[in-house]
């Protein structure tokens, strides 16, 4: 992971040199809007999550960008076994997970972007037995101060391509959120990108 994070690195700094810049000037986008699909394994009970999200993107030069995002992970079905080992059960967790994102992101010019980022935010743990629906999500969002939410590092590396103005993006990383000392767990996006 070190060797690919340094690779980035490297990647976004030859960007910076003034020949490389100045021949991607014609290329330079402001906004980017982007949704995404989402994989997220909570590691403290070894769960995966499945959800939708959506970022925006402004770029502040050719090679970065400050974003924001936002998304939201359905409760997921597990099954159970009984000593028996007979008897089958699937229930819900009852858990849904929101995750908010803000920070910069450092990507190479061109048409195909590599890049690294590092952003901060929260992740706030639910425990709701209501269905899903637009409603839930929404009192999910407005009571923020009142649920279980813990503050969060997330340090990513990435890949986007486009055609323009759209293109695809992949980015995977660490989500660290911070609950008696950090826990870590992997999440990855990937979903359409408009720019403009």
């Amino acid at each position: 992971m070190k060797r690919i994070v340094l690779a980035f690195v490297v990647l976004a700094v030859a960007s910076l040199l003034p020949g490389t810049a100045h021949a991607q000037d014609h290329d330079f986008n402001h906004i980017q809007l982007g949704v995404y699909a989402d994989y997220f394994n909570l590691q403290q009970t070894h769960t995966n999550f499945g959800g939708v999200g959506a970022r925006l993107g402004v770029n502040a030069t050719p090679w970065a960008m400050i974003e924001a995002e936002m998304n939201y992970d359905f409760t997921q079905p597990f099954t159970e076994t009984f000593d028996n080992g007979v008897t089958l059960g699937t229930n819900r967790t009852d858990v849904r997970l929101l995750h908010g994102l803000f920070g910069p992101k450092f990507q190479t010019p061109g048409p195909l972007k590599f890049f690294v980022t590092v952003k901060g935010g929260f992740t706030d743990f639910m425990l709701d037995s209501r269905p899903v629906t637009f409603d839930t999500f929404t009192s999910s969002v407005e009571g923020l101060r009142s649920n279980n939410w813990n503050g969060v590092f997330y340090p990513g590396v990435g890949v986007e391509g486009r055609i323009r103005p759209v293109g695809l993006r992949l980015d995977a990383g660490d989500e660290i959120y911070y609950n008696h000392g950090p826990h870590h767990n992997l999440r990855i996006a990937f979903g359409p990108v408009i720019q403009f």
